[in-house]
């Protein structure tokens, strides 16, 4: 399936800059349920962090958006 492919690939791309901006978000995946759907479909489930993270995440990001 084309859309779910394009999916996993986006999650990769995600995953990787996460990591090289030194965020790891444990549970980073497709959300099975939205499998099942037409539109949106699929989601990415970014799941919980941790404090730490979620504080490396928002500097990841506010470096990008300056």
């Amino acid at each position: 399936m084309k859309v779910v492919e394009d999916a996993e690939e986006a999650l990769k791309e995600l995953r990787s800059a996460l990591e090289k901006a030194g965020v790891i978000l444990p549970s980073l995946g497709l959300d099975p349920v939205s499998l099942a759907r037409d539109v949106p479909c699929p989601l990415v489930e970014l799941g919980r962090c941790s404090v730490e993270t979620a504080r490396r995440l928002a500097a990841a990001l506010a470096g990008v958006a300056r």
